[in-house]
């Protein structure tokens, strides 16, 4: 189908298009198989996920004044996959409490998230920071806090500044504002897209700087491209791959993105999309490929729940021995 678009962004045929052909593809063969999704992509060597759970939105995903998009929660100390999930839910349920208790509507974004007009994006981790403890957790050592600042957003193209929450910041002053959060909340395991995704020398320099320290994720700057992907390496930036199988359009180039990424030390972090369906491929797809990392929204919303529901799924099938558990920071190259 490549062939017949013959486009280098498949622009002929369209990738959302190619996609459904490639991923139905995928489910006939499997099918024909008589077996799981999971299992036909993946064989036998399969490694549940590492899930962060965007549960307060804000950016271009809500109506509120925070500018950084997502705030995610993942769970750091679990027995199995349900236990961790089951801290996620906790959690979840808690913040909602701890939000109205603070005078805020609970009202959702995109995916799934609490979406209440904070004053700004300090606030949101406090908050989240409260609702991790209130639940019975402790912050950094059961539950982890990560962020994608999505800055490319607030980056300013003419002055090559960051317009963010009422005030300007050069790209020097946006890092250092990144760790008065980091010292503040030190929960904080990963950030994505702290930088636009234009703004790649910045983006590389935070990344020598913290990210033996700190998961770095890359996602608008490489868009699961593999040509992309390779110039981020070579720059030296990040050292997560965000992997979005709609952003290269079929399951082969997703797949070879990965390689890539891993081959040269990266660890990878699959994603859904904002706009979901409640189709569950992503799911099966992270387990397959050992992914390690995933993200698909907050513990709520029947197309964000479908994709944990299969992943409880196939735990339950594969059994306690029947694939590897991701921990966090195992999966991402620094100690």
């Amino acid at each position: 189908m490549i062939d017949l678009d013959g486009t280098p962004n498949k622009a002929r045929l369209g990738a959302n298009a190619i996609l459904g052909v490639s991923m139905a593809t995928a489910r006939a063969a499997a099918n024909a198989l008589q077996q799981p999704l999971y299992r036909y992509l993946g064989g036998t060597d399969l490694e549940l996920p590492q899930t962060f759970h965007n549960v307060i939105n804000g950016g271009e995903h809500a109506d509120n004044g925070i500018d950084i998009q997502e705030f995610m929660i993942t769970p750091v100390e679990r027995t199995s996959f349900r236990d961790g999930f089951e801290k996620i839910v906790n959690t979840y349920h808690t913040l909602k409490k701890v939000i109205e208790d603070a005078g805020y509507t609970t009202g959702l974004g995109d995916e799934g998230g609490f979406a209440p007009d904070l004053k700004n994006s300090e606030e949101a981790l406090q908050i989240l920071h409260d609702a991790i403890i209130k639940a019975g957790y402790t912050p950094g050592k059961e539950i982890a806090i990560a962020f994608d600042a999505a800055a490319s957003y607030f980056y300013n193209r003419t002055t090559h500044n960051y317009d963010f929450e009422g005030k300007t910041y050069t790209p020097a002053a946006l890092g250092d504002y990144y760790l008065q959060l980091l010292a503040k909340f030190p929960e904080i395991v990963s950030i994505e897209d702290p930088y636009g995704e234009e703004d790649w020398d910045n983006f590389a320099s935070f990344t020598a700087a913290h990210g033996d320290q700190l998961q770095i994720v890359a996602d608008d700057p490489v868009c699961t491209n593999p040509q992309l992907i390779r110039q981020a390496i070579q720059r030296g930036m990040a050292n997560n791959i965000l992997i979005k199988l709609n952003q290269i359009g079929t399951v082969t180039e997703t797949l070879a993105a990965i390689r890539l990424a891993r081959k040269n030390g990266y660890a990878t972090m699959m994603s859904h999309r904002s706009g979901e369906t409640g189709d569950t491929f992503v799911a099966d797809f992270t387990v397959a490929t050992n992914a390690a990392q995933l993200k698909a929204g907050a513990p709520a919303r029947s197309e964000r729940i479908e994709k944990y529901n299969q992943l409880l799924r196939i735990e339950e099938e594969l059994g306690t021995d029947g694939a590897r558990l991701a921990h966090f920071p195992n999966n991402v190259m620094f100690d």
